[in-house]
């Protein structure tokens, strides 16, 4: 018996004195492996009798429990001990600061949006919003377009299945807008009484097969319209001029509408723009194109000519935004450059 307490008190030992899994296991195989200790006392119970057998063969099996927990035992101290070296390694000091993401803002083409918004807003103007993928009808046709007309052109529109088009303005948006606010109000025009104005600028994506320092293929426009039976040119101008000067915070800025021709609007103008200071100040910047509805885009809208007037501009956020900041590079607002971007914030 005292030869079995003493292989308890061995194992104790062995498996005291190993520092890592793999000298554990070459202890363990010492006592419980094939040839161990403890295996050779359980060999050589074969021989003995049937009452010593049992008697001995309990004692050896104590001795094998014993062994079997302390083996356990430091099994678990050793992957404590790991855990430990691994946690004091990979410690964090919960007294540090932690690190801010830096706050996102709005691009410079959608703070210019905004802006535009806010200031038609001011005005009585609604926002419209429209699909991108048009018909030929409400992005052509309605607009008194020619069949002929270079924009019709693959060099300049892109087409899609089914006879569609990704926009190349967002005058389609006048159409759509004026046919329903129409829809609305024909019980006044059946009464032969007069409706109420259509007031509504149609912010948004437009695409053109272009791209160079001042044109990308996909770009933001914004167009205005007001229909109503006594807007005139001098509305326009009177609008336009006061979106200007608000927009860029220049109330001495020159505006000139210089003749033109689009097939929508009849007189037709450019507008250009003139800063009384800073680097661009004395140059005539183009800015806008702009003139009365054309009878024939008026009817289109289900409205008649003789009675109904008005006015139609149509001009580019992206171009604003580079005026206002002064970008001289309209690709860099689609690069996705987070250190040109940031300087918006």
């Amino acid at each position: 018996m005292n030869d079995l307490n003493a292989l308890v008190v061995d194992a104790h030992s062995a498996f005291a004195a190993s520092h890592s899994l793999a000298d554990l296991e070459n202890a363990k195989a010492q006592f419980l492996g094939r040839t161990g200790r403890v295996t050779e006392l359980l060999k050589g119970l074969a021989s003995l009798s049937p009452e010593v057998k049992k008697s001995k063969g309990a004692a050896i099996n104590q001795v094998k429990q014993a062994i079997e927990t302390a083996l356990a035992q430091r099994r678990q101290a050793l992957a404590d001990e790991a855990l430990s070296i691994q946690l004091k390694a990979q410690a964090l000091d919960v007294t540090l600061p932690g690190r801010l993401r830096p706050m996102g803002g709005l691009h410079p083409v959608s703070l210019t949006l905004e802006r535009i918004e806010q200031i038609f807003d001011s005005m009585g103007f609604e926002v419209a919003q429209g699909p991108e993928i048009e018909s030929d009808w409400y992005n052509f046709t309605a607009l008194n377009t020619p069949q002929d007309h270079p924009a019709r052109s693959m060099h300049d529109t892109f087409y899609v299945e089914g006879g569609y088009l990704l926009r190349t303005h967002t005058s389609p948006m006048q159409i759509r807008y004026a046919l329903s606010h129409v829809k609305r109000h024909q019980p006044l025009l059946d009464a032969g009484q007069a409706m109420p104005e259509i007031r509504v600028i149609a912010p948004g994506r437009t695409y053109r097969v272009d791209s160079d320092a001042t044109h990308s293929p996909m770009f933001h426009q914004c167009e205005g319209l007001w229909i109503g039976q006594n807007i005139s040119f001098k509305d326009l101008k009177v609008v336009f001029t006061d979106f200007c000067r608000t927009f860029f915070e220049a109330s001495e800025l020159a505006l000139r509408f210089r003749p033109s021709f689009f097939p929508f609007t009849e007189p037709s103008a450019e507008i250009d723009i003139q800063f009384p200071s800073g680097p661009l100040a004395g140059r005539w910047l183009e800015v806008a194109g702009s003139g009365q509805v054309h009878p024939q885009v008026i009817r289109n809208m289900g409205l008649d000519p003789e009675h109904y007037m008005g006015f139609a501009f149509g001009m580019g956020p992206d171009r604003l935004t580079m005026l206002r900041y002064g970008v001289n590079d309209l690709r860099l607002f689609f690069d996705g450059d987070i250190r040109f971007l940031s300087q918006f914030r």
